[in-house]
């Protein structure tokens, strides 16, 4: 943890400022060959919607389309039984759902065992392990000791995935990242890549990786439509401090917040050439909605509707 609630009010006052006085006028949006507009045509037709377990998540989970699959957060406030229940909820509503385990919230082996029975009788398939934000309150210390003690439980979910981070981890220096990425794929069938703005990190981040034998496809981890003021808040939360600077570079992010509202479109056309490489195998599309998810639903239909052929 990197930054605290002062931190939130002075970036988002910073950047703020800046918008007023640089110019409105956004870059050029990059131009996609039919090879990139078909991958993102295929990542945004069926994306993943992560939903926080907040009081009234259920009922803005009503805009979800038929089917969505989702996936819940770990909140350190709410617990862990929250994301799974909120899970239990959506998966009786027909959405597929992955919880969000934080080892940090797992006291122990049986609690685990216990959470894991759970998920199998709601009908989970798949699982998401991060070490989590939660003060360390059991036996269980970071992510990879959960995908290893899961494994000697026999867990049996079809797919199991955890978190990569393109612009590092505030705390954790990057050789570490990349050895305990290689371990993990030992244990996991994908890895989904944090919050981030900047384009460039995220593609030099997927070529670096598979460089060193990662080779696990990559759910793309991407902010949906959303209030940039609390998108700031939540990026500044969770570390992504080079995204905060990569929003003060970025004429068009600035003229979005001047607007008080933020849309990936840019960004994920950046992203074009590193989703339509093979190498890269990027297979899925990661939306983080911060449960604004009837804006998040009508930008993705607008956005596959524009990448139609003709």
């Amino acid at each position: 943890m990197t930054a605290g609630p002062s931190d939130w009010a002075t970036s988002a006052a910073v950047v703020g400022q800046d918008a007023q006085v640089m110019s409105l006028r956004g870059r050029e949006t990059p131009t996609l060959s039919e090879d990139e507009r078909s991958a993102l045509r295929m990542l945004l037709g069926r994306p993943l919607f992560e939903l926080i377990p907040l009081r009234d998540a259920l009922e803005r989970a009503d805009a979800l389309p038929e089917g969505a699959v989702t996936t819940v957060t770990a909140s350190p406030s709410h617990g862990i039984e929250a994301t799974i229940s909120l899970c239990e909820a959506l998966i009786a509503r027909g959405h597929p759902a992955t919880p969000h385990l934080a080892a940090h919230m797992i006291r122990d082996r049986a609690h685990l065992a216990e959470l894991l029975d759970r998920c199998v009788s709601a009908g989970i398939r798949d699982v998401f392990v991060v070490g989590g934000d939660a003060k360390d309150r059991g036996e269980i210390h970071d992510g990879l000791a959960l995908l290893r003690m899961m494994e000697e439980l026999g867990h049996g979910f079809d797919a199991v995935g955890f978190a990569g981070y393109p612009e590092g981890h505030p705390s954790i220096p990057e050789e570490v990242l990349l050895s305990s990425l290689k371990e993990k794929q030992r244990h996991a069938s994908y890895l989904t890549t944090q919050m981030s703005f900047d384009a460039e990190a995220i593609a030099s981040w997927i070529a670096r990786i598979r460089s060193a034998g990662v080779t696990l496809p990559v759910h793309l981890g991407l902010a949906g439509p959303v209030d940039v003021r609390r998108l700031l808040r939540v990026a500044a939360r969770i570390g992504v401090g080079g995204s905060l600077r990569y929003l003060r570079k970025n004429r068009q992010l600035l003229r979005l917040l001047f607007g008080g509202s933020f849309t990936p479109q840019r960004l994920l056309r950046s992203l074009g050439p590193t989703i339509a490489d093979p190498e890269a195998h990027v297979r899925a599309l990661h939306l983080f909605t911060f449960n604004q998810v009837e804006a998040t639903v009508a930008w993705q239909r607008r956005i596959v509707g524009e990448m139609r052929p003709g």
